[in-house]
């Protein structure tokens, strides 16, 4: 049975290499089975340059392979060069991903998607994107599967739910991986490409517990709702984002996808993942409610 739910793959939120990068995009989209690609710098202007002559291409390559393009956002803009970058976004002729509310309100009424740094807590939020022009709403991590049926109950725009890989918290002014160097921000020799997956945060008694990438905090463990998504298309939602790490994404897509049309039990699907993340701790205790960083056990 096909499912009528739809995956997203989120923006590749770390620093790879522009080549690496533009062979990721290249293999998603002959690959995965894929809905909807979002492609843009979201965490730090600084790397823009580097892979901003390979999107047109990238761009080109998914649209011809069916997929559905998002450009996304800066998630903080803090300048006149990267404000003036957000306004050449909203005019680019294509449906964008506002990370930042300023990206939101230079929309002006066309229709967009609301990343999930936008902080869509209660209905009010929701409605006030919706009166801006987001037809799509990509929920915060910390909602409980109660929170989010109650929004997508109230939703003109579509809802959606990350389901997969480190989950983008925060966002700051200040380089951690930088500072972590002893390096200034703008002299910061662009570290973060030594963390292709953020760098593990650890508590003093040496217990990780977040992850850096450059200017953004993450959760440490990666979300994985294999288990949920039964239960959270049967409370209406029918989009899900994974968001690329450097694991095998085509397989990790496969197995959503697999548990999503009901031909892959969901333990299966847990064990195949396990394999395909080696090292990866996985966590799904928001959407049950509990501390994020819990896995808690389905009856799937």
């Amino acid at each position: 049975m096909t499912s009528t739910s739809k995956l997203t793959l989120g923006p590749v939120l770390f620093n790879w290499k522009p080549e690496t990068l533009r062979d990721f995009y290249f293999r998603m989209a002959d690959e995965a089975d894929l809905d909807t690609v979002h492609v843009g710098e979201v965490v730090c202007s600084k790397r823009t340059p580097f892979f901003e002559p390979f999107i047109p291409e990238i761009v080109e390559r998914l649209t011809a392979a069916g997929k559905d393009v998002v450009l996304s956002s800066l998630a903080l803009i803090m300048n006149d060069r990267e404000s003036n970058a957000a306004r050449d976004l909203a005019a680019a002729g294509m449906l964008v991903e506002a990370n930042d509310i300023s990206v939101a309100a230079l929309m002006a009424g066309k229709p967009f998607v609301a990343g999930p740094l936008l902080n869509v807590y209660n209905e009010g939020t929701l409605a006030s994107l919706e009166a801006m022009g987001a037809t799509r709403v990509c929920l915060p991590a910390e909602l409980s599967a109660e929170a989010v049926a109650s929004l997508a109950a109230s939703a003109k725009a579509e809802i959606e739910v990350q389901a997969f890989g480190r989950l983008p918290l925060a966002i700051s002014a200040r380089c951690y991986a930088a500072r972590a160097r002893n390096l200034t921000k703008d002299g910061c020799q662009y570290v973060c490409a030594d963390d292709p997956d953020g760098m593990a945060v650890e508590t003093l008694d040496e217990v990780p517990f977040l992850a850096v990438n450059g200017t953004q905090t993450m959760s440490y463990h990666h979300m994985d709702l294999l288990g949920d998504l039964a239960d959270l298309a049967a409370r209406g939602i029918r989009r899900f984002r994974l968001w690329p790490q450097t694991f095998d994404m085509v397989g990790v897509t496969g197995l959503f996808r697999a548990v999503l049309d009901r031909t892959m039990a969901v333990a299966e699907a847990e064990d195949a993942l396990a394999r395909l993340c080696p090292g990866a701790e996985f966590a799904n205790g928001y959407i049950h409610g509990r501390p994020g960083h819990l896995f808690i056990e389905t009856d799937e």
